[in-house]
């Protein structure tokens, strides 16, 4: 597999080989009440289970499928919820921009931030992003193939940005649906960088409800075992009260209350893999 990098947010670790690091939170800030009971919820269970933690939330959600969908509070009033949650729960941030002109001034609030699957090859925006010198979380678009994020990872080295941290999020296959190809979590990981497995959104129906995305929530614990096992450095999560009230992605959305128990299983399985050695089938 060849050296595995470690990228530092703060003082957690993020390697392919280490313990998984879990980013989770809200799809979409609702309102500043919502973001801090998520997220002290999310703050106290990873610390009873010692899982390293990085809370991300969307300010904006600038790909809805309809004109109506919610979009969020949008990048000022959404920084200042963000800062609130980093300053009372001293835990790391992650957010994504969808435009070049957001990435200094949310680089100023957010620890890490997440260039978009569907903007993942824009170069301008992985140049603005490269530019703020932050660690960032690259979403591979649906219609990339694993071996097409070197490219995106090329445009950032280039740009003299190597704090990168990589993400699967399922390929589209036909209409409306998306797959997870468990053989790409290897050749992701053969470009060096931590990866981490977004088992919400890989959950998604694309337009699955006409004028937006339907969900397979049911199969969300099968599915975050089977990516864990594969050795990677992180699980991306969103989780929420009430999944059914939810703005936006609330049919992938793990139930708030069933975060615990889920959170352990997915411990169990990081620690059973990692203990065992790698066979050398070359």
């Amino acid at each position: 597999m060849g050296d595995q990098k470690t990228i530092y947010v703060n003082d957690i670790s993020l390697c392919n080989e280490n313990s998984f690091v879990l980013i989770g939170g809200l799809n979409v800030i609702e309102n500043k009440e919502l973001t801090l009971k998520v997220a002290e919820t999310f703050t106290d269970i990873t610390s009873r289970l010692k899982i390293p933690y990085i809370f991300k939330a969307s300010f904006d959600k600038a790909n809805r499928s309809s004109i109506d969908s919610f979009r969020g509070p949008g990048m000022e009033e959404g920084l200042r919820i963000l800062e609130e949650v980093k300053q009372n729960f001293k835990i790391p941030i992650l957010t994504d921009i969808h435009e070049p002109n957001q990435a200094k001034p949310v680089s100023e609030i957010a620890d890490v931030l997440q260039l978009p699957a569907f903007l993942s090859r824009q170069t301008d925006l992985v140049s603005a992003l490269a530019n703020t010198n932050a660690v960032i979380h690259i979403k591979k678009a649906q219609f990339l193939s694993p071996d097409e994020m070197g490219n995106i990872i090329n445009k950032f080295e280039n740009s003299g940005n190597n704090k990168l941290v990589l993400c699967e999020r399922g390929t589209s296959f036909g209409y409306n649906n998306l797959v997870v190809d468990m053989l790409g979590f290897k050749v992701i990981k053969k470009f060096g960088y931590p990866l981490v497995f977004d088992v919400s959104h890989s959950l998604q129906v694309p337009g699955g409800l006409g004028n937006s995305a339907a969900g397979r929530r049911e199969s969300i614990q099968e599915l975050g075992l089977a990516g864990l096992s594969q050795k990677i450095a992180g699980l991306f999560l969103e989780a929420h009260p009430e999944p059914k009230k939810a703005p936006c992605d609330g049919p992938c959305a793990l139930k708030l209350n069933q975060l615990e128990p889920f959170l352990k299983q997915m411990k169990k399985i990081d620690v059973l893999v990692k203990s065992f050695e790698t066979i050398d089938t070359e």
